[in-house]
C-alpha cells in the first residue's frame, strides 16, 4: 500500500517537473529524442503500448536496462554481444522513428 502511494507520488511529480526539449525550443522541430519522458513514465505506469505511441526506442532502451545489470550480476556467456545488438537496435529504431516522424510531418 504504501509502494503503491509511493509510487504514484514520484509519477506525479515527474509529470509535474518534465524537461522541456532544448532543440524544440530553440528550432521548433522536434530532436530524434522527443517523447523520451513521456514514455517512460507511461512505462513505469506499465502502459506498453503507450510508451511505444510517444517513443518507440525505450521499449529496447528499457530492455537494454533491465539486462545490463544483470549481465553484470551473472556474466552471460554470450552477454557483450547482445549489448552490442540491443544498442545497434536501439540505434536503428531511432533512426527509423525519426525518419517516420519527418514522413509523416509530425515533427511540430
Amino acid at each position: 500500500m504504501h509502494l503503491m502511494f509511493i509510487i504514484t507520488s514520484v509519477i506525479h511529480w515527474i509529470e509535474a517537473h518534465l524537461l522541456s526539449c532544448p532543440f524544440k525550443a530553440h528550432t521548433g522541430v522536434d530532436c530524434p529524442g522527443c517523447g523520451f519522458q513521456r514514455s517512460i513514465i507511461a512505462l513505469i505506469q506499465g502502459d506498453v503500448q503507450g510508451a511505444f505511441g510517444h517513443y518507440p526506442p525505450s521499449i529496447p532502451i528499457a530492455a537494454l536496462v533491465v539486462f545490463v545489470p544483470l549481465h553484470l550480476k551473472f556474466d552471460f556467456k554470450n552477454g557483450a554481444m547482445a549489448i552490442k545488438l540491443m544498442y545497434a537496435t536501439i540505434a536503428i529504431v531511432i533512426v527509423l522513428n525519426y525518419i517516420y516522424k519527418i514522413y509523416t510531418h509530425k515533427l511540430f
